[in-house]
């Protein structure tokens, strides 16, 4: 019987694993196609506690965006497999780069500046 629990136990556990790399390879191909889209990228990954971690993207062009991925491993597998630059923090030269324009500065202080209400 133990037998048997440690072959179940051992297949969950590749089965995690070939999903966590599906995702991670999914994730790859959003990041590649955002690296295309702005003449390259550079990325930075922050824990999200049991949500996951969250993938922070900056191109070359000062555009940027978020993925989320399911855990930090398999975020930082997906950031290896699509060649981004990862960074520890999101602080200096890296987050200079992010060029943000009218529709973010109305949204960060729309309403106390006197921009659109977030109704």
């Amino acid at each position: 019987m133990a037998d048997t629990q440690q072959v179940d136990e051992q297949t969950d556990d590749s089965k995690k694993a070939a999903r966590a790399e599906r995702k991670a390879a999914r994730l790859a191909k959003e990041i590649g196609a955002f690296a295309r889209e702005h003449g390259g990228a550079e990325g930075q990954v922050a824990y999200l506690g049991q949500r996951g971690a969250r993938i922070a993207l900056v191109g070359e062009d000062g555009g940027w965006g978020n993925l989320v991925a399911p855990s930090h491993a398999v975020a930082l597998s997906a950031l290896e497999k699509a060649g981004v630059t990862l960074h520890e923090d999101f602080d200096g030269d890296f987050a200079a780069k992010v060029r943000t324009g009218p529709y973010e500065w109305t949204r960060m202080a729309g309403i106390q500046i006197g921009g659109p209400k977030n109704a």
